[in-house]
């Protein structure tokens, strides 16, 4: 079973290796790891690991934290592939794809980039132009925040949120694609919450693959 485990470390030469240590000795296995973000001391990580059948997830946060300094913000299982690019393979699969299909496969592949559940693509009246597989229902949810002239984080705790939404901890981003009125939105349930570096990638991919979506197929 896949893992990911987002880790705020002390932005030292040497931290991230002691952590792979402790989690090889404890025999997990390390898939990727994407840093998020550096500054102020400390560095924020995303690490998918291999845990093995007979562990509990809850081992991964205990070996972590044997690191001195080493805190896990978050824990959640992971599915889906891996790779190192995946913006730059979406953008190549997007300038390829049919004309009609792009708007399609940008919300199909959006959570495997951003190791999210789920994105959509929306109109600020609610339709969804598209939608990935567990997407909610936005058409019956208001969005206040559409038109929408930059990205924006829209966390778990906003009151224009169904309760349910909020029980559940849906964090949510959202970045203009192609105009104010459309907007390409990002949410997976129980955190972690999204990180000011994920939507500025965000905005950069949405558009470059605005752009991309109206470009005839190569």
């Amino acid at each position: 079973m896949s893992y990911l485990l987002r880790l705020v470390v002390p932005d030292r030469p040497g931290l991230l290796g002691a952590v792979a240590t402790a989690l090889g000795v404890a025999g997990i296995d390390i898939v990727s790891v994407d840093v998020l973000e550096r500054g102020g001391g400390v560095a924020v990580d995303d690490v998918v690991v291999d845990l093995p059948r007979d562990r509990l997830p809850d081992s991964l946060i205990t070996v972590a934290q044997t690191v001195p300094g080493v805190q896990v913000e978050a824990l959640r299982p992971f599915h889906g592939p891996l790779d190192t690019h995946r913006e730059l393979d979406l953008l190549e699969a997007l300038a390829r794809a049919a004309e009609g299909t792009q708007v399609k496969l940008l919300a199909a592949e959006l959570p495997r980039v951003f190791h999210s559940g789920w994105a959509a693509v929306v109109r600020a009246d609610g339709e969804a132009l598209a939608a990935s597989d567990a997407a909610p229902r936005l058409e019956d949810v208001p969005l206040p925040w559409l038109p929408l002239s930059s990205p924006r984080l829209l966390p778990s705790e906003e009151d224009w949120l169904p309760e349910r939404w909020r029980e559940m901890a849906i964090e949510m981003m959202a970045a203009p694609f192609g105009d104010p009125g459309t907007a390409v939105v990002l949410g997976r349930s129980g955190g972690p919450a999204y990180r000011r570096s994920e939507l500025l990638r965000l905005a950069h991919l949405a558009g470059i693959a605005s752009t991309v979506a109206h470009l005839p197929p190569v």
